[in-house]
């Protein structure tokens, strides 16, 4: 009989999550009007057994089971076991109870700091609220946190810290446009998005302040397309001195991913690379994967001879193509703008240009920019063609009009 109870305790907490989620997905699809909070599962790579919370600001009220079991501040040490099917919790070292769902929620400028134990992690500051429950036999941690705190932790995850504030502002619009053009990416299973790269890396609370700024100061500002609709908010860490266009990477075409000539990239980290890989493991390779005829010479020379001043889709020889993006994911290179030549009988050398799809803003080359004097607006006009900032409150009426 418990465990019956228990089981229609975790559907019914399943059911209400979906629920949370289809009303963020409504409320963006039908009224685009923005949603105060996202719900983010945390550490969602990893199979956490263990966990240890304590609260850094403001206080939180524990609640377990749809009950509310504890008050938690600063004074509080938190310890979290996955126990079969169950969460024990323990406050202090005093053993609460063992609970299916239990949800931290707090007061006022409320912050909490995680510390995985079994996965061993560095800890981490969250803000707002925590709800954890198991799932697949491991603790699962959700993050119901407010829109532009989360577009805080994105800014510094993806962009990193000690940069300047008009950079910022470029990576807080394209972060904020992008997780709400994605909100629904993981709705079936109960929470918005991931903190992974799959959907944006979100590590918590940034610790560089200028952050915050740039997100006051461009609060609500989403990328819209000529037709109103927000754009895929595509970034890259180099574009090599020219960024691709959608349809060569995607397959499928936009009026605002489009190739521009991108200088600013040009002698920053990740503008070139480097590979060296054995002649007859490279031509092995065409051959065995792509049906490259190599044993031709005509091919066999285009192979160990390929040059790319402007970037191309395919190394091709008469009926033969082969996509250059299945080459860089097959062989692991950081782009698939590069160029192949023979170093000599037994080997070939990759010498590559930028890191990452190529596809919108080149962040290394948008930091060379904002360096440079030229404002945010300036930088997400000059990687995407065709677009207008506007206000997400206001999205609405301009799509009625």
């Amino acid at each position: 009989m418990q465990k019956q109870k228990n089981k229609l305790k975790k559907n019914i907490e399943i059911i209400a999550s979906l629920l949370i989620g289809l009303s963020i997905v409504i409320s963006l699809t039908s009224f685009y009007v923005p949603a105060e909070n996202l719900q983010i599962r945390l550490y969602a790579h990893l199979k956490i057994n263990t966990l240890q919370l304590n609260v850094v600001s403001g206080s939180y009220k524990i609640l377990a089971d749809g009950n509310s079991i504890a008050d938690s501040g600063l004074e509080s040490t938190i310890k979290l076991t996955l126990k079969g099917d169950s969460i024990q919790l323990t406050q202090n070292d005093k053993i609460i109870g063992n609970y299916i769902y239990i949800k931290f929620v707090g007061t006022e400028n409320e912050q909490i700091k995680i510390k995985l134990i079994n996965p061993d992690r560095k800890p981490r500051i969250y803000e707002n609220n925590l709800s954890f429950s198991v799932s697949e036999e491991y603790i699962r941690i959700i993050n119901d946190v407010v829109l532009d705190n989360y577009i805080a932790g994105v800014t510094e995850a993806e962009a990193g810290s000690r940069s300047n504030l008009e950079f910022y502002k470029v990576q807080a619009i394209l972060a904020r446009t992008f997780a709400l053009t994605h909100i629904n990416k993981h709705v079936a299973e109960g929470f918005s998005l991931c903190d992974q790269v799959h959907c944006q890396a979100y590590y918590g609370k940034p610790k560089d302040l200028t952050i915050f700024k740039a997100i006051e100061e461009t609060k609500g500002k989403v990328v819209v397309d000529e037709n109103l609709n927000l754009i895929v908010a595509a970034f890259h860490s180099n574009s090599g001195g020219q960024t691709a266009n959608s349809e060569d990477v995607w397959g499928s075409k936009t009026t605002y991913l489009r190739s521009v000539t991108d200088s600013f990239s040009i002698k920053m980290p990740n503008s070139k690379w480097e590979r060296r890989m054995l002649t007859d493991d490279w031509l092995s390779y065409l051959k065995l994967k792509h049906n490259f005829p190599t044993e031709q010479d005509e091919a066999k020379s285009i192979a160990l001879n390929f040059k790319q001043d402007q970037r191309k889709i395919f190394l091709e020889c008469s009926n033969s193509r082969v996509p250059l993006k299945n080459i860089r994911q097959d062989l692991q290179l950081k782009s698939t703008f590069f160029s192949i030549s023979e170093i000599n009988k037994d080997s070939v050398l990759f010498k590559g240009r930028g890191y990452g799809h190529g596809l919108g803003m080149c962040q290394e080359g948008a930091m060379r920019m904002s360096k440079s004097g030229y404002t945010y607006i300036q930088i997400l006009n000059f990687y995407y063609k065709n677009i207008q900032l506007i206000d997400l409150h206001k999205l609405s009426f301009f799509k009625d009009e």
